[in-house]
């Protein structure tokens, strides 16, 4: 094996540990107890398969897009802007998730939370777990997430062998329960949890923050990001199968069948029967079991927190460095990237879930139902040309929220058509959005070719010169060009110069010499600053604008007297560098080409980079 396989492998190895999040944990025992060995695999196969079709596509995308070992990184960049809100809710639901069923079925059972400091006990359990993951995600990063990972790794293999040769078969097979569950499910069945397994669990890695992020350092190393997945589902679905098969044998044990607790909604419950079994086992027969099984628990979680506060680490780095907002630039730069906030609000939420007696299904609905639109469009985003028309935010969060009140409202009832109903919906809105695009994009197209075509007819073309002069049956003098602002005029956010092409701006053959374009264009600019600072003088500046790049991609010709109109607006800006955006027009209003130019600022002593000055960030705010 060669050392490229080696670290795909402890890509794979760091991917399956830091999803093996609240649902791996917990919901694995849960699904168990509720329907056997059945439900387990129902549950675990396109949990799996859906790490290994992320992985998949995610490698189609770094391979497809421009530049080299960054592709993916620059494809995220722009990928994520319209999903940023989402990506950051999904994440803290996770982390949050995972810190919750940690507290409530692991350290609950063992009775640590006893006596009339029971609150206090709970608030530094949830300190502390959080702690542990910030402090890992300081100390290794990105870089290095493979290799603690590998370590611990390690240590769960061990944990896991000694799980299974502490069950000897005089205590029972671990099969011994068979493939129907306990029977005292009272909530929907197994037909109505199918569809959203799979829709939930294939699209669920898509707005996860982690497997980005750990995607593109892949693809960074060099990394086969496809082959790192596939080692990544394989020893998640393993790991699954172990923490299934270990419930299916506790609740093989006579008069255990009865372990567990009834929920809110009246249901029965049983993440904690493996703790619970343990706890109450005599210390000659439990032997390592108890260690082995808490450590495995224990590193299970860290895995995902530790992964969850470099990824916000990065995340929030990667947009409020661009940050244009002027109430957040007044927050320190440190604060606003920092994930210790968002950990605060994590504990809080923690907390509230913890005294509010909820359980780690009330969380899940959220995967089944409510993320299950956003991820499927960012998949078809990813892969479907017609689907980059700006995010409709708000139809999205409405039918979102819909789909999770009627899933919720399933759930609860034990109708099977509304679970599936609650996590179909999000993904035939998504179709209907993708189709709905893709018939306009070809009725324009296809309209554009149509008429694009008849002008080229001559007949038509001469109509088409000559209608100007025509009203009814009378002929009218021919149309006046009118005056025009010699310094340019505001249409809104877009500042407008026109001008008309003579001879000095064509070539040879007549046509308007290409490199013209870039004059008018920068001519436009020019008075664009003009128009927006009034005051600025070369003079006295403490600043100097200079072009950091500019692009122009050519649509047609002018030629020789055709009016040359320039429109030119604010395009982006963040803390460093300013992006303007250009269109030129003809005569007749026809696109000519089209492109962007970025600015920045330097010091006008020393040439050294600044940021934005405060003027233009005042100037140029109103065409943003």
């Amino acid at each position: 094996m060669n050392l490229r396989r080696i670290n795909e492998f402890f890509w794979g190895n760091s991917v399956a540990l830091a999803w093996m999040w609240g649902l791996g944990l917990f919901f694995s025992v849960q699904v168990t107890f509720m329907f056997g060995l059945k439900g387990l695999l129902c549950f675990a196969i396109p949990n799996a398969a859906g790490l290994m079709l992320f992985g998949f596509l995610t490698h189609i995308v770094a391979r497809r897009h421009p530049g080299g070992q960054e592709s993916l990184a620059i494809f995220f960049e722009k990928f994520s802007k319209p999903f940023r809100l989402i990506f950051y809710l999904y994440q803290l639901l996770a982390i949050g998730l995972t810190v919750f069923a940690l507290t409530k079925y692991l350290f609950g059972p063992i009775q640590l939370f006893t006596g009339g400091l029971n609150a206090l006990y709970l608030g530094m359990v949830v300190f502390v777990i959080l702690a542990a993951g910030c402090l890992f995600g300081e100390e290794f990063g990105i870089q290095r997430i493979k290799l603690a990972h590998a370590f611990l790794g390690l240590v769960v293999l061990i944990c896991v062998i000694r799980m299974i040769a502490g069950l000897h078969p005089e205590h029972g097979s671990w099969i011994d329960f068979g493939f129907e569950g306990t029977g005292q499910w009272e909530g929907p069945n197994l037909a109505g949890f199918v569809i959203p397994f799979l829709v939930g669990l294939l699209v669920g890695p898509w707005l996860d923050l982690q497997h980005w992020q750990r995607a593109i350092q892949m693809h960074r190393e060099k990394n086969s990001i496809r082959a790192s997945y596939v080692f990544g589902g394989v020893i998640f679905f393993i790991l699954l199968i172990v923490h299934g098969c270990l419930a299916s044998w506790v609740m093989g044990k006579s008069g255990l069948a009865a372990i567990g607790t009834t929920g809110l909604d009246g249901f029965h419950y049983a993440h904690d029967i493996i703790v619970t079994y343990i706890d109450r086992m005599d210390e000659a027969s439990a032997g390592l079991l108890p260690a082995a099984y808490f450590t495995f628990l224990g590193i299970c979680a860290l895995t995902t927190i530790d992964s969850g506060y470099i990824a916000l680490k990065w995340f929030l780095g990667l947009n409020f460095a661009k940050n244009e907002n002027v109430l957040l630039g007044m927050i320190p730069k440190r604060i606003l990237e920092s994930p210790i906030p968002s950990f605060m609000l994590i504990a809080v939420a923690t907390l509230i879930s913890l005294w509010a007696n909820l359980e780690l299904e009330y969380f899940m609905v959220f995967y089944a139902s409510f993320f299950v639109g956003y991820a499927s469009l960012a998949i078809a985003r990813c892969f479907v040309p017609n689907s980059q028309q700006p995010l409709p935010q708000i139809r999205m969060f409405s039918l979102a929220s819909i789909s999770l009140v009627i899933f919720a409202f399933g759930y609860c009832t034990g109708a099977n058509s509304l679970l599936v109903l609650g996590s179909l919906l999000p993904l035939v809105h998504v179709i209907w959005l993708v189709f709905n695009a893709d018939l306009l994009r070809v009725v324009s197209a296809k309209a554009g070719e149509v008429m694009e075509a008849a002008s080229e007819i001559p007949a038509i073309r001469a109509i088409a010169k000559t209608a100007h002069v025509v009203a009814g049956s009378e002929v009218v003098a021919p149309r006046e060009r009118g005056t025009h602002d010699i310094a340019g005029h505001f249409e809104g956010k877009w500042f407008v110069y026109s001008t008309i092409a003579t001879y000095a701006d064509t070539n040879s053959v007549g046509n308007v010499y290409f490199g013209m374009y870039g004059m008018y264009v920068g001519k436009t600019r020019e008075l664009f600053f003009n128009a927006a600072m009034p005051d600025f003088d070369l003079k006295t500046t403490h600043f100097y604008i200079l072009t950091r790049s500019f692009e122009h991609k050519f649509v047609r010709e002018a030629r020789e007297f055709d009016t040359i109109t320039v429109k030119i607006r604010v395009a982006d800006f963040n803390r460093k560098f300013c992006t303007l955006e250009h269109q030129v027009f003809g005569t007749n209003n026809e696109l000519l080409g089209k492109g962007k130019q970025s600015l920045l600022f330097v010091s006008s002593k020393d040439y050294s980079l600044l940021d934005i000055p405060p003027e233009v960030y005042k100037a140029f705010m109103p065409y943003l």
